[in-house]
């Protein structure tokens, strides 16, 4: 019996690990590459900077990644990332001392019409954005130009979902759709549908809206226009 306890305890721990694994960040130290995976999606899952991400494991722009392949999630030991510090430091002067970056300029709007039902950082749901109810099937549009670099539903938690890049600093996240009306690579206009409202946790409907800055959540009430 006691041995048959030890072999099973390892499966035990993995199994809850699992489970709670959606639930709770924690910090990988390397990524298998999945059907459907992209430099942005991943970089998107672990809240890391998709530049950063690159050149930790010596992708250029033009280079694909494939199913199987692993990737560094952590700098190297020593290494430096793309913006010129170390892990997810801001770049710094010849003193050391940190200078913060400027974000360049996007126009933002909102990516559709409701009321904010779950605030930013507010639970664990809506820790990286906020919640905007609605009906199912209404408009998503796309809060700014930008092209689509993921689309799918291969990130748990968030349904079918659109990841569009502004420009080399910002992302935009829209999750628990129906339906996807835009596909990965599609170039999309400000105020573009690009997908049909779907249901969020307890099958209400809802979009889930999230703007990340260089791989990092901000709180999109900080962007949107006032209403």
């Amino acid at each position: 019996m006691l041995v048959f306890a030890r072999i099973l305890a390892p499966t035990i721990l993995s199994l809850a690990l699992w489970s709670c694994s959606s639930a709770l960040r924690w910090d990988a130290d390397y990524h298998v590459v999945e059907p459907g995976d992209t430099i942005y999606s991943i970089a998107f899952r672990y809240d890391i900077d998709q530049q950063d991400l690159r050149a930790w494991n010596r992708i250029d722009g033009s280079a694909l990644i494939v199913a199987g392949q692993r990737l560094r999630l952590q700098p190297p030991e020593g290494g430096a990332t793309a913006a010129g510090g170390s892990g997810k430091s801001q770049p710094r002067s010849s003193g050391g001392t940190p200078k913060p970056q400027v974000a360049q300029q996007v126009g933002w709007q909102w990516p559709t019409d409701g009321a904010v039902i779950a605030g930013y950082g507010k639970s664990a749901k809506t820790r990286s954005g906020i919640d905007i109810g609605g009906k199912l099937g209404q408009s998503v549009r796309a809060a700014s130009a930008g092209r689509v670099v993921y689309a799918g539903d291969g990130l748990p938690g968030y349904g079918h979902l659109l990841i569009v890049k502004h420009n080399n600093d910002f992302l935009s996240a829209y999750g628990h759709n129906d339906h996807l009306l835009a596909k990965d690579g599609d170039q999309v206009k400000a105020g573009q549908q690009i997908a049909r409202m779907g249901e969020g946790p307890g099958r209400r409907p809802l979009l889930h809206f999230e703007i990340r800055l260089r791989g990092e959540p901000v709180n999109p009430l900080n962007y949107l226009p006032k209403r």
